[in-house]
């Protein structure tokens, strides 16, 4: 498929993104050997899928600890391979803490990663059942987590390795909306989900509130596409599940998935 032409078809700031997976692709194809990624949010993911299944000799897969994980490391790989769970190279970690004098949430282990200098790519989704906290790092990673970090914000803790298998299966409790928009602009999805009138909504991007696949957006016109995932600070989480037509209105259909917070 021609570059041009491939990038035409995603956002204008995808275009870093797309340039590196057409390089993983490229060199599962001339070296022949099967090519791991970092973790790729979903919406990245979705570019991946989209560009390789225009290649007939390199075929993919992905993995992020559990069936259901939002981040996932992407496998290339040329069709003789056979891919193996090891090859995904992840680890399950949990965080051992004084459950009964602590509480722990999301926000505070996120932060402590990437304050400790991990990029977000290194490691994937963060679950807990309400009281237990796991993580899945990179095997790379893993030891670096361990060895030096023994703090969530002002709670002392430990990593635990914990087998994939017993890695925490978080409830879906994901909400499904069908609506329409006057437009894709993240103001007007937010608006959306979340019953909000667009000038609340803009103040909450231009506030610093909204992460757009886990990077902050400010720009109330910024396209939103499908698979992308949305964080609002105080409200809950967005994702962009499919774009569909346009309505006699000339209204946008679409499909959204929210959790509430």
């Amino acid at each position: 498929m021609d570059e041009l032409n491939v990038k035409q078809h995603f956002r204008a700031d995808e275009g870093p993104i797309i340039d590196q997976i057409n390089d993983w692709i490229v060199q599962a194809n001339d070296q022949y050997r099967p090519v791991l990624t970092p973790f790729l949010n979903p919406r990245q993911q979705y570019i991946a899928q989209t560009l390789v299944n225009s290649d007939d000799y390199v075929k993919l897969e992905s993995f992020g600890g559990w069936q259901s994980a939002e981040m996932r490391r992407l496998l290339f790989f040329p069709s003789y391979y056979q891919p193996q769970a090891a090859d995904f190279a992840v680890t399950g970690l949990e965080v051992d803490y004084p459950q009964k004098f602590a509480e722990l949430h999301h926000r505070q282990i996120m932060g402590t990663l990437l304050g400790e200098g991990l990029e977000r790519a290194s490691f994937g989704d963060i679950v807990t059942n309400g009281k237990r906290w796991q993580v899945v790092v990179t095997n790379q990673m893993a030891r670096f987590v361990r060895e030096r970090i023994d703090h969530v914000g002002k709670i002392k803790v430990k990593w635990k390795p914990v087998q994939l298998e017993e890695l925490i299966v978080p409830e879906d409790d994901w909400e499904q909306l069908s609506t329409t928009v006057s437009s894709l602009r993240i103001d007007a999805i937010i608006a959306a989900g979340f019953n909000y009138s667009r000038n609340r909504a803009k103040q909450l991007l231009e506030h610093g509130l909204v992460q757009i696949n886990w990077e902050e957006m400010q720009r109330p016109d910024y396209s939103v596409r499908e698979h992308d995932m949305l964080s609002v600070r105080h409200a809950g989480r967005l994702r962009m599940d499919q774009v569909g037509s346009i309505t006699r209105k000339n209204k946008q259909r679409i499909t959204l998935s929210i959790i509430r917070a």
